[in-house]
């Protein structure tokens, strides 16, 4: 470290900033540099408000962000996935500084009232998120607009490919047969329910909380020629009574709350056949239970959270479910965010036509922010399948490589045909 000290951020960066290099020019001007200079990028911000240290000491992602967004806080060397890298690669030191320590205990305690999802709230923080203008959407994803993490078999492939890997890899999983009853809970834009009626002749019933997905899903349904095998309905998952042979749930656990977990899986044993099958695709954390960063919760997912696979399974025990397989995905979320982050980029003009200027700012320290975690930090994907029976399934992870080679053939059969292209 080669500085002027900082008042109050200099011992906390000092142990935070393991790699490259990190200068802070601070309000009054005076000048600081954290890291090695090596093993990662050389970045320089510029702090344009006097209160700034103390509030990123106090509350660092809340701080960071909200400063990011109106300005305060700027980067004049780097960039900001830069900035992010050198600072969630030792993110131990944040925990164990004393106000760290500090804030984590307070967080931890104050969890379960953060994630409070009941029905009236759950649609309440739902259309926060989701009800945002589909055209801010059509920016970043692909084509299916599949807002989940993708399936990178090789790291070469596009977001397209990647996406379609993954519906393909959780049909696998999913056992499918022609005229199974299948409910998708958090169906989003519609483009998993969609591609199950059309390649596996399931009927699907997928449930959204969101007023701009059911819209959009209903149209593609329509539009698809799909209307009689799939319906989308403004339903929460604790309102459905129909049983299925099959449930899936891709990206919308993160929204259910640590309370509501028991709720959850008792829900998925009630609804499922006994001899069903059920896959929860959702992001978890490598490390013990935690909480949600507040910048986070405040601005992009309130009610959201990432859970540890502990407190997962705790509850899947007590709901009487066999657990039948369980995956870790580890750097597939990071490269997803990297091409969302990168296309959002490439679009921001329009993205700033839609809304504004903070709103880009916002909307780009989410996806950064998110990729940093993935790629340095605890965060991960799991997808746990889930049965009734314990021999609902084949006894040997075989079947799931088998029935992907075989999805793969009849595809490629499809497009020499009819042109066939991922997406309705």
């Amino acid at each position: 470290m080669v500085c002027a000290p900082l008042p109050f951020l200099s011992p906390l960066l000092g142990q935070l900033i393991r790699t490259g290099r990190l200068t802070v020019v601070d309000a009054a001007g005076r000048i600081c540099r954290f890291g090695p200079g090596r093993g990662g990028p050389h970045v320089t911000v510029r702090l344009r408000s006097p209160t700034l240290p103390l509030r990123i000491l106090l509350r660092p992602s809340l701080a960071l962000g909200e400063a990011y967004m109106d300005g305060t806080f700027t980067i004049e060397e780097g960039t900001l996935r830069d900035l992010l890298h050198l600072c969630t690669t030792n993110l131990e030191a944040l925990d164990r500084h004393p106000v760290g320590a500090l804030r984590g205990e307070l967080d931890r305690l104050l969890r379960r009232s953060h994630q409070k999802n009941r029905l009236r709230r759950a649609r309440v923080n739902v259309a926060h998120h989701y009800d945002l203008s589909g055209g801010l959407f059509d920016l970043f994803l692909d084509e299916d607009r599949q807002y989940s993490c993708a399936y990178f078999q090789t790291g070469n492939e596009t977001l397209e490919e990647a996406q379609e890997k993954k519906k393909r890899h959780i049909r696998a999983k999913l056992l499918l047969a022609p005229g199974m009853r299948v409910l998708d809970i958090g169906s989003g834009w519609g483009g998993l329910a969609l591609d199950l009626a059309r390649t596996a002749k399931a009927n699907v019933t997928g449930l959204t909380l969101s007023q701009e997905q059911l819209t959009a899903a209903s149209e593609r349904a329509a539009i698809a020629g799909l209307k009689d095998c799939v319906r989308f309905v403004l339903r929460d998952y604790r309102e459905e009574q129909e049983t299925y042979d099959r449930i899936v749930s891709v990206g919308m656990f993160e929204h259910v709350g640590v309370a509501d977990y028991r709720t959850f899986f008792d829900t998925l044993r009630q609804r499922l056949n006994p001899d069903g099958v059920a896959l929860v695709h959702a992001i978890g954390r490598a490390d013990p239970p935690g909480s949600t960063e507040p910048w986070l919760r405040k601005y992009i997912f309130p009610g959201g959270y990432c859970p540890a696979l502990s407190e997962v399974l705790a509850a899947v025990e007590r709901s009487g479910l066999w657990v039948t397989d369980i995956e870790i995905l580890r750097l597939h979320y990071a490269e997803t965010l990297r091409h969302w982050f990168e296309r959002f980029q490439a679009n921001r003009h329009r993205a700033k036509e839609i809304y504004d200027e903070r709103f880009c700012r916002m909307w780009e320290f989410y996806l950064a922010a998110c990729e940093a975690a993935f790629r340095h930090g605890p965060m991960m994907v799991f997808q746990i399948q889930l049965a009734r029976r314990r021999d609902a399934v084949p006894l040997t992870r075989d079947y799931i490589a088998d029935r992907e080679r075989s999805a793969t053939r009849a595809a490629g059969r499809r497009d020499v045909r009819i042109g066939w292209t991922p997406g309705p």
